[in-house]
């Protein structure tokens, strides 16, 4: 995995980790679930997102840019942005 990608995914990781340690710090006080949940969602489309990443990282890594041509590749970029964004 490219180290800037790498980068990317660890501090992902710490606030998805943050973000858990806060959900379990509101479930000791007795929080509104509402608010939990809320909270969950946020942990869960961030999870969701890496691993978006994690898989564009995977293609990019499976296709040698020497295999496509400069067209080909800005389609697979954009298909690969389009994986990110949705997931």
């Amino acid at each position: 995995m490219v180290q800037t990608t790498s980068n990317q995914l660890k501090n992902r990781l710490r606030r998805a980790d943050g973000q858990l340690q806060g959900i379990l710090k509101m479930v000791d006080e007795g929080r509104d679930c509402q608010d939990i949940l809320t909270q969950l969602a946020a942990v869960r489309s961030g999870v969701e997102r890496m691993i978006g990443v994690v898989v564009a990282e995977n293609v990019k890594q499976c296709v040698a840019d020497n295999q496509l041509d400069d067209q080909q590749q800005a389609e697979l970029q954009a298909a690969l942005d389009l994986v990110v964004k949705t997931h």
